[in-house]
């Protein structure tokens, strides 16, 4: 941040997330952050007690956004596998648009509070998709053998692997990478050929 620029709580929460996403937030230092943001340390407590109010107000950020995808009414009334479609392309495009945020969220380890909080209503989300996982195999809109939890890890486990690889401007754009996750986990890769069923010793079917 350009030291002449004026800046707010919002624009030094944006600077800390780009700095604890990339040097870990346990190994960052509000000196990493002061000296990012072209400000001295004492300038940030003006605004914020410390790392750990930061990494709270980022955190919220990233957990924010997840809940509100889950609270759009415009998605209500629709079918379940419906809202399970959009549900994973959102959170997918929420991804890439807080990646900052979601990469630090994904790392939490439970070290303080604020992260166990943020596990807390991390796994709350994931529940509550798994809940629209099952609604949707009791109607008969999803295959019911598989584990609706093994879904929701797998599931999620595509959008939230982004972080270690999306670099903005890249080749790959935000709504390609959403739409690939959800035609991937509901429509598989295959070309409308039914595929060989492979036995976990590699042999197929």
């Amino acid at each position: 941040m350009d030291a002449r620029r004026p800046y707010d709580i919002e624009s030094l929460t944006d600077v800390a997330f780009a700095v604890f996403a990339a040097r870990g937030y346990d190994a960052a230092s509000m000196d990493d952050v002061a000296r990012t943001a072209g400000i001295t340390k004492a300038a940030i407590y003006h605004h914020v007690a410390g790392k750990e109010a930061l990494l709270e107000r980022g955190l919220a950020r990233a957990l924010d956004a997840l809940f509100a995808i889950l609270d759009d009414p415009a998605a209500a009334d629709a079918p379940p596998d419906a809202r399970l479609r959009a549900i994973v392309e959102r959170v997918a495009a929420t991804t890439i648009r807080l990646l900052p945020e979601v990469s630090v969220l994904f790392r939490v380890r439970g070290n303080s509070a604020v992260e166990r909080r943020a596990m807390d209503r991390r796994r709350a989300f994931d529940a509550a998709v798994g809940r629209l996982v099952r609604a949707a195999q009791d109607a008969g809109r999803l295959r019911g053998d598989l584990d609706a939890g093994l879904i929701v890890r797998l599931a999620f486990g595509m959008s939230n692997s982004v972080v270690e690889w999306y670099r903005p401007g890249g080749r790959e754009g935000a709504g390609a990478i959403a739409a690939a996750v959800v035609a991937i986990l509901f429509d598989g890769l295959g070309a409308g050929v039914p595929t060989p069923r492979v036995d976990p010793d590699g042999a197929a079917r």
